[in-house]
């Protein structure tokens, strides 16, 4: 009967041993779990008072900007570099808040460093060529820019995109890399264009009363500038015919009316003259 009480005892001490090892763990998982959720708490709050607090430095960044009179073009850019440095910090504080060590996490990244190189090296070149359309200034902010084949009026200039809003309202992002590399043709910088009408006529056709008529049309118009005056030349000889130019400077932002102005009157004019004969003569205009 001894024996028989052994094992029993041993059983019984087996199954308290168990249950106390069970029981301290689930306390300790009890802890963890309390501390972890308060952890989760505050990164919580972190990432809402970091939020409005970014939100804040931006608009008092803005005011202090627009007090210097500085450049909407250094301003936008200001304002995309210090949003994305301030989000990046707040997601250091973050993780750190949460038990990961920042330094543990630096080393992570810097061990990775290569790959996320290659893997964002499109992005790195796009915001050195932010950098580089910030300093060198090809164009800034509500100026009418043709670039990567697109046209249209700078909305803003961030540090991976430049925006456009284009003339049937799309909105366009380019890449700062290949803008800052590619062709720029800035319509904005200067304050005149030169605006060119180009005419063909068959053989034959009468030069001096075309010429006239075109100069009559042109006087008519308060937009077009005296000086540099008008011309209106025979530019090239054709096969079959000739070709008229009429040169007409204007205002910049006078340069789409004043087109469609000539545009209209010329050929109204021409096809009430009886100049105009689809089967004979051929009227071309371009921009």
């Amino acid at each position: 009967m001894f024996l028989d009480v052994i094992p029993a005892a041993l059983t019984e001490r087996s199954i308290d041993s168990s249950v106390s090892a069970l029981s301290r763990l689930l306390t300790k998982l009890a802890d963890y779990a309390f501390v972890l959720s308060g952890k989760i708490v505050v990164a919580i709050l972190i990432f809402f008072i970091g939020k409005f607090f970014i939100s804040r430095i931006r608009k008092l960044l803005a005011k202090v900007l627009l007090r210097k009179k500085l450049d909407e073009t250094i301003r936008t850019f200001l304002d995309s570099f210090i949003n994305i440095s301030l989000k990046i910090f707040m997601g250091v504080v973050i993780v750190g808040q949460l038990g990961i060590q920042t330094t543990s996490f630096a080393a992570m990244i810097a061990a990775a460093g290569l790959a996320i190189g290659m893997a964002m090296k499109d992005n790195l070149s796009n915001f050195a060529g932010g950098v580089m359309i910030l300093f060198n200034r090809p164009f800034k902010v509500k100026d009418r820019i043709l670039a990567q084949g697109q046209d249209g009026v700078v909305q803003s200039i961030g540090i991976l995109y430049t925006v456009l809003l284009t003339p049937d309202n799309r909105t366009l992002y380019i890449p700062n890399g290949p803008l800052s590399t590619g062709n720029i043709v800035n319509y904005s910088t200067q304050g005149t264009r030169r605006l060119d009408v180009l005419l063909s006529f068959g053989n034959g056709a009468d030069l001096a009363n075309i010429k006239a008529i075109i100069h009559e049309i042109i006087s008519q118009e308060t937009r077009i500038l005296s000086d540099p005056q008008p011309v209106v030349e025979l530019s090239a000889l054709q096969n079959g015919g000739i070709e008229i130019a009429a040169r007409v400077w204007v205002n910049t932002v006078d340069y789409a009316l004043v087109n469609r102005y000539l545009n209209e009157n010329i050929y109204r004019e021409f096809v009430s003259r009886g100049i105009y004969a689809p089967a004979v003569t051929t009227v071309k205009i371009s921009q």
